[in-house]
């Protein structure tokens, strides 16, 4: 019960600390969980779905560290251009 006591109020601070870092988190996870999904059903609506929420995730990661200005190029816009152009080759490939 200490356990979960403790993981929620983490949780908590968490959301009250950075709350878009949060919601991309949450958005990344369940993107995640849709991918885990479409791998077994191999249904598109969880593949769309899933592109849907890395492409919100990617484009608020890179609007959130240009505000930053810091002069070099960090991680996470590294890793959020590599996620949009994942998910804009998967939709491009989806269609045809």
């Amino acid at each position: 019960m200490r356990v979960w006591q403790i993981w929620s109020e983490n949780l908590i601070l968490a959301t009250q600390y950075n709350p878009p870092r949060f919601i991309e988190l949450v958005m990344l996870t369940l993107a995640l969980i849709l991918l885990g999904i479409w791998s077994f059903t191999v249904q598109w609506p969880y593949l769309v779905l899933c592109l849907s929420y890395v492409i919100g995730s990617s484009f608020s990661i890179l609007i959130r560290e240009s505000f930053n200005h810091s002069p070099r190029i960090q991680l996470t816009q590294v890793t959020a251009v590599l996620l949009l152009i994942m998910s804009f080759y998967s939709f491009a490939t989806l269609i045809w």
